[in-house]
Formats: structure tokens, C-alpha cells, sequence
């Protein structure tokens, strides 16, 4: 006989999220003005993100946010009281208990210290809380600082997508597939859980 498993509870999947360092809200109108210029801090990066959240292509991008599109739940990322990037939750598969985290973007000022580290503690605590048993995450080649920070919470590079998606700015991009399984969360990653 085999067991049935529960799939995860995604009702509860976007909710308000914080801890001692960071909130996670979920988008609302009132994050589009300091998100806009949280993401105008470094206008350079956006050329290695598959989408853009400056000039004519922020209010596009964050009425996606807004609406959810793409089975997305996007959240501002707030250091305080300051708006500092977004993230989010997508490619959700209850039925596979797997999710991903992405679409990050964090502000220059909210780099190189705890905050992206914070930020993803309090998301992938929740996504096991909601009973999902995967999270992987899709990054550009190109990001290797990403790279390098997903792999700082354990997550294993289990391949790379060649030439399979395009970006904004008609890139034809490689996708780097690191993923994280319940147990596998580095020591660094353990104090934000």
C-alpha cells in the first residue's frame, strides 16, 4: 500500500515574514516608489536579470508583482523600515512538494552583510513549515555572486539549462539549477531558521 503525503498548504505560503534582521512583505502599492528606487541603485545589474525593474519597465514588472502573474508571491524586502529589493516564491508544485525562490533583487546597500541570508532563512523555514520538501533556485551564469550565495545555504549546483531562456534585453541565456533539501542548510544558513 503506498502512503499518501499531504500536499503543501500554499494558502499560508505568502504571508508577512520577519525576524530580528529583515521583514518580508507581501507586494502591495505601497512598495512601488521605494522599491523603484531601491532597484535604481544599480541601474548596471539588471543586464544579467532575466527582467528589468528600472525606467519604463519597473511599472510593468511590478503590476506582475502586484497581480501574481506567473503563479508568483512576490515580497518587499525591508531592512527596518527601509525598502531594500523584492524576492518571491514561483514555480510552486504542491502536488511535487517543490518550489522555488527567486527573482531576488537587493539593493547595494543591503549587499554583503546578513540581509540576503536573513531573507532567505525566513522563506525557506516557511516553505518547510508549509510542508515543501524542495526548493530550488534558477540563476543566470553570468550572476555569479548569486551563485555563490545560494550556494552559502547549502544548496547543491545540480546542473545547467544551456541556452534556455531569454532575457529582457535578448540575451539568450544559461541557467545554472542549484537546489536545497530539508536537512541540507548550511551552519550559516541554521541561525536564520
Amino acid at each position: 500500500m503506498t502512503a499518501t503525503i499531504e500536499a503543501p498548504n500554499i494558502a499560508v505560503l505568502c504571508r508577512p515574514l520577519a525576524n530580528r534582521r529583515v521583514r518580508l512583505d507581501p507586494i502591495f502599492e505601497a512598495h512601488r516608489e521605494p522599491l523603484r528606487a531601491a532597484c535604481a541603485a544599480d541601474r548596471a545589474i539588471w543586464d544579467i536579470y532575466s527582467t528589468c525593474l528600472v525606467d519604463g519597465h519597473f511599472d510593468p514588472q511590478f503590476d506582475a508583482k502586484l497581480a501574481g502573474a506567473g503563479g508568483q508571491f512576490a515580497y518587499a524586502v525591508l531592512d527596518g523600515d527601509t525598502v531594500v529589493g523584492c524576492t518571491g516564491f514561483y514555480s510552486i508544485e504542491p502536488a511535487n512538494r517543490a518550489v522555488a525562490i527567486g527573482h531576488t533583487y537587493l539593493a547595494p546597500s543591503a549587499r554583503g552583510g546578513d540581509v540576503n541570508m536573513a531573507m532567505k532563512g525566513l522563506m525557506i523555514g516557511h516553505a518547510w513549515a508549509c510542508g515543501f520538501q524542495r526548493i530550488h533556485f534558477d540563476v543566470d551564469t553570468r550572476n555569479t555572486r548569486s551563485i555563490a550565495a545560494v550556494k552559502k545555504l547549502g544548496a547543491t549546483h545540480e546542473g545547467t539549462l544551456r541556452r534556455n531562456k531569454i532575457t529582457w534585453t535578448g540575451f539568450v541565456r544559461d541557467t545554472a539549477i542549484l537546489s536545497l533539501l530539508p536537512g541540507e542548510e548550511s551552519a550559516a544558513l541554521k541561525v536564520w531558521l
